[in-house]
């Protein structure tokens, strides 16, 4: 059986806590694929970077991590997106932050019967937190927690600093520094 994972996100733009993210999940789960899905509309929050710019943003930032399979994805939910894949007990790879919010994700127990998560977290992420969230689900043994090193950063935060004209150096990989400069994104916010 092949074990694959699944991280999606906005990106705009991806940064090295995602490229840690993700190595850390296939690192954790021995996965044999990893897909990475750039969320076209996401439902949570509003992206003014074209699709085809955040899914090209994030060829560059995952390419260095091997076996990744990059696309768009159209759906909007994660459900949605998983019942489209129909991948056979998928990892999907999300963050404790986002763990603390599952609940109010659209249909979080169909999620569970689609894929495990993987949750990293980080150190002194509030563990009662996460526990609280765990206790109220029908499957908490779908749910993996493994640690990761903590990066302190957001796509919100390095938008606003290269529109500030901050250098974003160290945060994003390299190639995504060069390519942001190249097209002029995140100028203005």
């Amino acid at each position: 059986m092949t074990d694959v994972g699944v991280l999606g996100g906005a990106f705009d733009p991806p940064h090295n806590g995602h490229v840690v993210l993700a190595r850390a999940g296939s690192d954790r789960f021995e996965l044999d694929r990893l897909l990475i899905r750039v969320v076209e509309k996401p439902g949570h929050k509003q992206v003014e970077t074209d699709p085809q710019v955040r899914l090209h943003l994030a060829e560059l930032a995952f390419s260095p991590l091997g076996e990744t399979e990059l696309a768009l994805d159209r759906h909007a939910r994660t459900v949605d997106s998983l019942e489209a894949l129909g991948l056979d007990d998928p990892v999907f790879l999300i963050g404790a932050d986002e763990f603390a919010s599952f609940l109010g994700w659209t249909r979080p127990e169909r999620v569970l019967e689609l894929a495990r998560l993987g949750v990293a977290t980080r150190p002194g992420y509030p563990p009662e937190v996460l526990d609280a969230v765990l206790m109220r689900l029908a499957f908490p043994e779908r749910v993996v927690f493994f640690p990761i090193d903590p990066l302190e950063i957001s796509s919100s935060e390095i938008r606003a600093r290269v529109a500030s004209g901050e250098s974003i150096e160290g945060l994003v990989p390299p190639a995504v520094v060069t390519e942001i400069e190249r097209l002029g994104l995140y100028r203005e916010i």
